[in-house]
């Protein structure tokens, strides 16, 4: 956003210098990314009248003799007193008409400040002499157009005079961030802002008389507004005009309108056009212009009917840019009747656009959800200068008030005028006393300046009812925040901006009076750390970050259900809309990237939080949130849960792994629900293949999901020292065939029981792998068994004895030793 700093000085007295105020608008206001000194920018460039304006034959150019004042005649000029000459190439040049001339020495505008600058010189071109240069807008740096030479309006463009001096550029040009200015929408008007740099200089702002009418127009015959939904347009406000013939061309003359547009990085369009922009620029309420007739014709009426609502999923539209936008239920939509003529404070339709034709016309000036019309300007990339304004939040407060202003600058009498505002807004008074301001920030303010620092801004303060008879300068302050300061809530807020107003650098330092006492560590990074530690550290897997926010197709994808997420109301972009319930599918997304860039058979792992709306709200009315672990690694079942046992191991737990029927992205069969104790607190197994390949995935892919808030509760498991035992192990490899209803638990359970009750054996059984055909009625359940003797190395004939034993108590259950 462009602001001219002497567009400010209009509207507020500046008593200090220039970079003393940009320091203050910098550290009080909002950051100031740069600065246009125009100051020195239009040295030497005047006002001339073209005296006259000979074609040299044979060529585009012309010979001109222009008049730029007796003085600079004689100085540049001497062998013509009356006039200088000049050879100049533009096509409108003519004699008679006023234009801006270009001395010699001057450094052409549009070249001010670059690497190279072009410094006007006196030549000859075709054998004449040519002093300087009849200059067009893009070269003075006040346009874009170079179809001809500026011309200037003979009653103000006394030949000789700075063009400094006839248009006030002599100016500083800030271009401001506007993302700090997010929660302050009448900082993105001119008076806005100027109404913020008189508070931080200490002084009242004097509000133009025309925003403090109050006047309301509620119904009219001739005209009707329907609004479906309030809180999508909170006010309505349009009047009709009626021009003999509507101005479609600007002025031929360059005008300080023109100026005030282009200093705000706007293009001059044509008079309605520039009135509205104007405006807006000025007050921050964007305006915008129907063709009347176009209006009845869209809706098939004999009088307008205008109807704001949201659009249908997949009604179009097409703009006036000639685009045609598929609609969805997030954008809201004028029509007229029932029919869309414009996508609210984006864009108007091409049906009822404004041509040379238009004699009357319907101007519109309102006010939209900014969480809608932040939706609508991401899903279809509009980034105008009105839709960038109605995403902060403009204040239906001045939408009539900025119509009656546009009536007055036209000069014309509205014949309809009609304001829809069916819930009136009234700011909330907030009561606070000086000392709470003061033990926030610090300071020692009065009550009194207090008091006439919010005052400056707008802010209504008056004393509390039945306090103005006591003297004492802690009465509690009644304030009320103006209509346009929607971020003013709490007692906290106006701290905040007394603060702010008086410059925290003024502030007294002081050492904090708090003890320094050492911070409890966190458990649950606690918990973080140790994890970190095992996944990264020993097992090799890769630590990511991704947002916590995920867009619907992704949950679509992995077959959440969408019902229990938390969508977000302004969200930045529609892949970012809804708070994710699990992690794993964040994962899933990024392994494909990964694979992209050359990676292959990786480890992802990831602990953040997760809600659902099924977890509920807490006693402040915030979600219920819960830490997670997820990770994704390439392999099967036992790929996952051998990182599992290893996460078990290092932090102490008693984790147990039951089968489960149903997994919302995991293989029912090839996934297991995690237990502690009696709680679910996650699962683990490999990805179903349909999933996989809606991430463009086609290898085995295995996942870990897991609550972490109920490990912190959990005690881990007591650490028994083992004495290692001296003697060899022997490795035997066992494959047993059991009905296919059998379960690995019990093979294991038998196995465990029978080599257990042998003496002085110490052993490991692990599984390797299960194996079925289709329809078959048995499995095969493969283990690796180690084991060993505590007090001597086994003979062949003991271990034939010891495998006999597990034979026989597998034969007793019906398994058959394959």
């Amino acid at each position: 956003m462009k602001i001219s700093l002497n567009e400010i000085k209009k509207l507020v007295p500046i008593s200090v210098p220039d970079d003393e105020l940009l320091h203050l608008i910098g550290s009080r206001l909002v950051e100031v990314e740069s600065v246009d000194d125009w100051t020195n920018k239009f040295k030497k460039i005047y006002a001339v009248k073209v005296l006259s304006a000979d074609p040299i034959e044979g060529t585009h150019l012309h010979l001109c003799h222009i008049d730029a004042g007796a003085k600079l005649n004689a100085e540049v000029d001497p062998s013509h007193s009356d006039f200088i000459q000049v050879v100049c190439g533009a096509s409108n040049v003519k004699a008679g008409m006023h234009a801006v001339w270009i001395a010699p020495g001057a450094i052409v505008p549009a070249t001010f400040n670059t690497p190279e600058p072009f410094k006007i010189s006196s030549r000859k071109l075709r054998g004449y002499d040519s002093f300087g240069m009849l200059a067009a807008a893009d070269e003075l740096s006040l346009g874009s157009d170079h179809t001809g030479i500026l011309s200037l309006d003979p009653a103000t463009a006394t030949p000789g005079k700075l063009l400094s001096e006839l248009f006030d550029l002599s100016d500083k040009i800030l271009d401001i961030e506007n993302k700090s200015l997010t929660h302050r929408p009448d900082c993105f008007g001119l008076i806005g802002f100027a109404r913020e740099v008189a508070g931080i200089l200490g002084q009242k702002f004097t509000e133009p008389a025309y925003l403090s009418t109050s006047s309301q127009i509620t119904s009219s015959k001739e005209l009707t507004i329907h609004i479906a939904n309030p809180a999508l347009c909170p006010r309505y406000s349009c009047a009709v005009f009626n021009f003999a013939k509507l101005p479609q061309d600007n002025s031929p003359y360059f005008t300080e309108e023109n100026l005030f547009l282009i200093k705000s990085g706007i293009r001059p369009i044509s008079p309605i056009v520039d009135l509205t922009n104007r405006l807006m620029l000025f007050t921050g309420q964007p305006l915008h212009a129907f063709d009347y007739d176009k209006f009845l014709t869209v809706g098939g009426s004999k009088t307008p009917n205008i109807t704001i609502r949201s659009a249908r999923d997949n009604e179009t539209l097409t703009l006036l840019d000639g685009k045609t936008v598929t609609l969805t239920s997030h954008d809201i939509i004028i029509c007229s009747n029932d029919n869309p003529v414009a996508l609210a404070g984006a864009m108007g339709g091409q049906s009822t656009a404004i041509d040379a034709s238009t004699a009357k016309i319907i101007l519109e000036s309102a006010t939209f959800s900014l969480y809608n019309l932040r939706k609508t300007q991401m899903s279809h990339g509009i980034f105008s200068e009105a839709i960038t304004r109605f995403t902060k939040g403009q204040p239906a407060s001045q939408t009539l008030p900025v119509l009656l202003e546009a009536s007055r600058l036209l000069n014309l009498k509205p014949t309809i005028l009609v304001d829809s505002y069916p819930s009136p807004a009234s700011p909330s008074p907030i009561q606070v006393k000086p000392s709470f301001i003061n033990s926030l920030l610090g300071s020692n303010y009065s009550q009194e300046l207090i008091k006439t620092t919010l005052e400056n801004v707008g802010f209504s303060v008056k004393l509390s009812a039945d306090e103005t008879s006591e003297k004492s300068n802690d009465l509690p302050l009644l304030i009320a925040p103006p209509v346009w300061r929607t971020d003013i809530h709490l007692k906290e807020d106006l701290a905040e901006e007394i603060g702010r107003l008086l410059g925290y650098d003024n502030l007294p330092l002081s050492y904090p009076l708090r003890p320094f006492i050492t911070a409890t560590l966190d458990p649950i990074l606690n918990l973080k750390s140790k994890i970190r530690n095992v996944l990264s550290n020993r097992l090799g897997a890769n630590e990511v970050l991704t947002y916590s926010f995920v867009s619907k197709a992704l949950q679509q994808k992995v077959r959440e259900p969408i019902s229990d997420s938390y969508q977000i109301v302004n969200s930045i972009s529609p892949e970012l809309e809804c708070f994710r319930q699990s992690i794993t599918p964040s994962l899933l997304d990024k392994i494909r990237e990964n694979l992209k860039a050359g990676y292959a058979d990786f480890t992802l792992y990831e602990l953040n939080q997760v809600t659902q709306k099924s977890l509920g709200l807490n006693n402040e009315g915030v979600p219920n949130m819960s830490t997670h672990l997820g990770l994704t690694t390439f392999g099967d079942f036992y790929t996952a849960k051998h990182i599992l046992l290893e996460l078990q191991k290092s932090l102490g737990l008693s984790l147990e792994i039951r089968p489960q029927d149903s997994s919302t992205y995991l293989e029912p069969l090839h996934s297991a629900a995690i237990f502690l104790g009696e709680a679910k607190i996650g699962e683990l197994g490999e990805i179903r293949e349909p999933i996989l390949k809606t991430f463009k995935l086609s290898e085995l892919i295995s996942a870990i999901e897991l609550s972490l808030e109920p490990i912190l509760s959990a005690r881990p498991k007591r650490q028994v020292s083992i004495k290692l035992p001296k003697f060899p192990y022997v490795n035997r490899d066992l494959t047993t065939k059991v009905p296919i209803t059998t379960s690995y638990k019990s093979i294991e359970s038998i196995l465990s029981s029978t080599i257990s009750n042998l003496p002085n054996l110490i052993f490991n059984l692990q599984p390797t792998s299960i194996f079925s055909r289709p329809n078959d009625s048995t499995k095969n359940l493969s283990f690796h068994l180690s084991f060993t003797n505590s007090e001597k190395t086994l003979t062949s004939s003991e271990i034939s004895d010891i495998m006999n034993h597990i034979t026989k108590a597998l034969q007793a259950t019906g398994a058959t030793i394959v």
